[in-house]
């Protein structure tokens, strides 16, 4: 590298704010000065001075990509582990739950079921561990069921079925929410395995309040039911997370 004139500090901090302009540094641009003026006080090496400017960027830029991953999960709102009350659900273990949120099941591409009642953390978990996934560098998409089922019927009307069940195939982790919640018409529910059969290694999250012998309500073929089932259990995990329902309890306890 041919050396350069010696620099006053102005013209210096002003070259190496063009410099991170031309390379897309914003974290180093936006930092620098007072990254170089700690570096002055602490006397670090110069080596270690760009390590921690390097380092910053690299951290600000693996926050960014996860927030655009969550929100290209397109999730409903904003729900986290940490805001989980394990005390107010027994029923849900936080080991389980700890054990999930390493996403590990999602690498393997194995499935999860959220069964209980309205209430009882479902969506939460579904939305938490969703989140997660995201954050993990993992693709995630969120869904209703009966919003996915509408978009499969109307998908086939226009003739790019194929093309919407291979986009929804594209995602590693697809998190369908309320299944069983609201009566499907019968073409929703027959195109609404579509993605499940074929999402090949990848994940499948399903937050459902009915139980899987309910499920014949949604899926009135028997032998695809018991086919969805049998797929969404195997090697997968199942949390039951009860009947009684926290918010209602919480609500009563408000009102005392």
């Amino acid at each position: 590298m041919s050396p350069r004139r010696r620099m006053s500090e102005q013209a210096a901090e002003a070259a190496a704010d063009q410099a991170c302009r031309v390379l897309r540094l914003p974290t180093i641009r936006n930092q620098f000065p007072d990254l170089a003026a700690k570096a002055g006080n602490d006397q670090m090496s110069y080596l270690v001075f760009l390590a921690e400017l390097l380092l910053a960027e690299c951290d600000d830029r693996a926050r960014r990509r996860s927030e655009r991953r969550i929100k290209a999960a397109q999730f409903p709102r904003e729900k986290s582990l940490r805001e989980f009350d394990f005390d107010a659900n027994p029923n849900i273990d936080s080991a389980v739950v700890g054990s999930l949120a390493t996403c590990e099941w999602v690498k393997k591409g194995l499935p999860l079921c959220l069964i209980g009642d309205s209430g009882t953390g479902k969506s939460h978990l579904l939305i938490a561990l969703g989140t997660e996934a995201a954050m993990a560098g993992f693709r995630v998409k969120y869904t209703l069921a009966s919003k996915l089922a509408n978009e499969l019927v109307e998908a086939a009307d226009e003739k790019i079925l194929t093309k919407t069940i291979a986009r929804y195939g594209r995602v590693d982790l697809l998190c369908i929410d309320e299944l069983g919640y609201m009566q499907l018409d019968r073409r929703g529910a027959e195109l609404l395995p579509g993605p499940h059969r074929t999402r090949g290694e990848n994940s499948v999250a399903i937050a459902s309040n009915d139980s899987f012998a309910g499920w014949g309500k949604t899926f009135t073929d028997p032998r695809l039911c018991a086919a969805i089932v049998d797929r969404l259990t195997f090697g997968g995990n199942v949390l039951e997370t009860g009947t009684e329902s926290y918010r209602l309890a919480h609500s009563r306890e408000l009102a005392r």
